[in-house]
Formats: structure tokens, sequence, C-alpha cells
């Protein structure tokens, strides 16, 4: 997608995988648009558009803001993402996603704070967000699962596990650029923010299928 596209190709070198890191951020999802398929993974999906913001405290690159989302997510066991749009304000990073991940990363200027105002400005995109948590803080312990498709029809498939703390949060989002208007819806949503966690992505291995 024209949110993704970067011809640069001299971005510093990173470490390879697990890259452990200190997090804060702020998730939420909702039902995916009528267009949103077009801009997902092949085979079965589920129509659910699930997105999030992410201040790294540190990283082996140091840190970085993230923003990323997936427009449907991958029907399987436990569904995963497969990631179209993910930009970084780290050059390192953006080598780190393309080469160890597949993932299309690209660089991004980000401002505000990722539990409060936030907003993340590409060359011809905008994302904006506004959480506001609510209730108690709990424990939070699980991963997301991340699945690239490659050439051929295989997938990258790694995993990124997390431990920390969360509160529910209503995520008001505000989205622009060629594809992102029709996918990411705008509004107020379901979410969560990690006040407090500890993340390691791990290496990834190519699967035939999901």
């Amino acid at each position: 997608m024209p949110e993704s596209e970067d011809e640069r190709t001299d971005y510093p070198v990173s470490p390879p995988p697990p890259w452990p890191a200190s997090v804060r951020a702020a998730l939420w999802w909702h039902r995916s648009t009528p267009d949103a398929s077009q801009y997902g993974p092949t085979g079965a999906t589920l129509p659910i558009t699930l997105a999030m913001m992410v201040d790294y405290l540190d990283s082996p690159v140091g840190p970085y803001r993230e923003v990323l989302a997936s427009p449907v997510l991958r029907r399987d066991l436990i569904p995963a993402m497969a990631v179209p749009f993910i930009a970084v304000d780290s050059e390192p990073s953006v080598h780190g996603g393309r080469e160890h991940w597949k993932l299309p990363k690209v660089l991004a200027k980000f401002d505000g704070d990722v539990l409060g105002d936030f907003s993340a400005t590409g060359a011809r995109w905008s994302v904006a967000t506004s959480a506001a948590p609510k209730g108690p803080e709990l424990p939070i312990a699980g991963g997301l699962t991340f699945a690239q498709p490659i050439p051929g029809g295989a997938v990258e498939r790694a995993t990124a596990r997390l431990r920390g703390k969360f509160r529910y949060a209503r995520v008001t989002v505000a989205a622009e650029g060629p594809t992102l208007s029709r996918w990411l819806r705008p509004g107020t949503h379901h979410g969560i923010v990690i006040t407090s966690g500890r993340m390691s992505t791990g290496a990834s291995r190519v699967v035939s299928r999901m």
C-alpha cells in the first residue's frame, strides 16, 4: 500500500532477534470496513481490524515509537496479525522490521503521550489517537503473533510475548492517507493501554500456510 512504500535501502543494520524491550502502548480494535479485506492477506480471515501505538522505552536499537495496524486478522487457532502498515521513528528499527520479520516499516514523526493524546505522521498519511483509560490496573501476560506473507504463498511467522500491567480504555482515532481512511475506522473504539510491560519479539520462521 502507498503508506508503506519506501525506495530507500541504506538503513543502519540492526541486531538479530530476539528483541527484548520495555513498552507502553495503546491498542484498539473494531469490525473491519467493507474495503479492509483487499488490504489484508488472502485466505481465511476474521473481519476484525487491530491497531496499536507503541512507545519502546528501550530495545536493542534504543528507544523508539511505532504505529501498526492489521486490516483483518488471519484465521487460526490463535488469530494472527498480517501487517501491511507499520511506521517507526528509528532508522535501525526500519531495517530490523524489514530484514528480520518482513514488516514493511517506514519512517514517521511522532508526538505526544501514547497513554493519552498521540500522533504519527508520514509523508502522505497521519494517525492520531486519544486514549482514555478507565477502571483498575490489572496484570497481563500473553503474546501477539505476526504472519507476514512472502512470495510463493508462504508466511513468515513470529511471536511477541508480553508481561506487564494494563487498563481498559476507550481510544478515539483519526486516520488519513491513500488507503488508511478506507480501513482504519475513525471514531471511538474499545481498547486497552499497556501502562507498563516487558516484551520480547522472537525470530520468525517460514511456514507453508497458516
